[in-house]
């Protein structure tokens, strides 16, 4: 197969951040997705109706001529959000998720939920009405070893909560083990998951054998090399469970190579000719559209988009900006570590 034609994909976890920073970095998303999922951990985050509307706006405002793109926002949940204010955010049909964080677990998250007995009402709500809750599935408790949070928060966290609330529709984000992929496929319908591009490419030894390498650290972070296979053979496998969230999280290099180094993989510019090269690796290329493009939209309840993207398998390796230019810093791109011969070409 030397070329590929999907319908636009969407990309379901997305940093756009704000200001200087937003208005840089949404081209390289809205150049080949029509929709995005935005995270809301701004400083304020966006918890309420009002702080959504606000952000799509500016979001909006940010957008170049000519471009299209849909944002689907979210509120950041802490345990004083209203859920009145929530039913009012889904039934406006701009909201289409809440998103959980364990207090202190990523970039701005200092607001996350530590009890969330306190955020029940919230949740009953959302179950009624179908609003999907969207988690950083780790937990934050310092005896947790760093690369055992996300199994650790299945069986403390999300697996009684969806015993106790079993009509809730939840989107595990960015999963990084086997044991979360082993969880989303027996999940049932009202569970899926979000894969990033860099957890397909990486594992733990990108970011520390040799030399630490900050522009492989994320949160949470890269595990083992049979976490990344198993990641693989879920994203490819065609199980409507599992679709594409690339979590492209955005920082200036002086904040990514400093002492204290923020979490993140900047993979807007170039994930869908890694995905691409992914996926010719494991022999399913067919299976791509359904990952990149229908199995989103149907867990949300969105039409799949009408326009398309090709793809065009090249002698020639893709050639990407090392860095994206901001009024606040450069970003520097992901960079597989390998030459990539898929193009995007319309």
């Amino acid at each position: 197969m030397q070329t590929l034609t999907l319908p636009r994909p969407d990309d379901w976890h997305l940093h756009l951040r704000d200001g200087a920073m937003l208005k840089a970095v949404l081209p390289e998303t809205a150049r080949h997705f029509a929709r995005a999922i935005i995270m809301p951990n701004l400083v304020p985050p966006v918890v309420t109706l009002d702080d959504a509307v606000a952000y799509r706006d500016r979001i909006m405002s940010a957008l170049p001529d000519g471009m299209g793109f849909e944002p689907l926002m979210t509120l950041y949940l802490t345990e004083g959000t209203d859920p009145g204010d929530v039913e009012r955010a889904a039934a406006s049909g701009l909201v289409k998720a809440v998103k959980l964080y364990p207090a202190g677990a990523t970039t701005n998250s200092h607001s996350g939920v530590r009890d969330l007995d306190k955020v029940m009402p919230v949740l009953e709500v959302m179950a009624r009405i179908g609003l999907p809750l969207c988690t950083h599935g780790e937990v934050t408790t310092p005896e947790v070893d760093i690369f055992d949070r996300e199994a650790v928060f299945i069986d403390t966290v999300l697996d009684p909560l969806r015993r106790r609330l079993p009509e809730l529709r939840v989107v595990m984000e960015h999963i990084t083990t086997e044991e979360g992929a082993a969880y989303a496929a027996e999940g049932g319908d009202s569970l899926a998951a979000t894969i990033t591009t860099h957890h397909l490419i990486i594992n733990r030894n990108h970011i520390l054998a040799g030399g630490i390498r900050p522009h492989y650290y994320c949160l949470p972070v890269a595990k083992r090399e049979k976490h990344r296979l198993a990641l693989r053979k879920a994203a490819t496998s065609g199980s409507p469970r599992f679709f594409l969230g690339t979590d492209s999280a955005p920082h200036i290099d002086a904040l990514k190579e400093h002492a204290c180094g923020c979490a993140g993989c900047f993979t807007a510019t170039n994930t869908l000719s890694l995905l691409a090269h992914v996926f010719e690796e494991e022999g399913a290329l067919d299976r791509l559209e359904g990952f990149a493009s229908r199995h989103g939209p149907a867990f949300y309840g969105l039409p799949v988009n009408a326009g398309s993207v090709t793809l065009e398998k090249r002698a020639e390796p893709c050639v990407w900006p090392v860095k994206i230019q901001s009024e606040a810093g450069p970003v520097t791109v992901f960079n597989p570590g390998f030459p990539v011969h898929w193009h995007v070409v319309t």
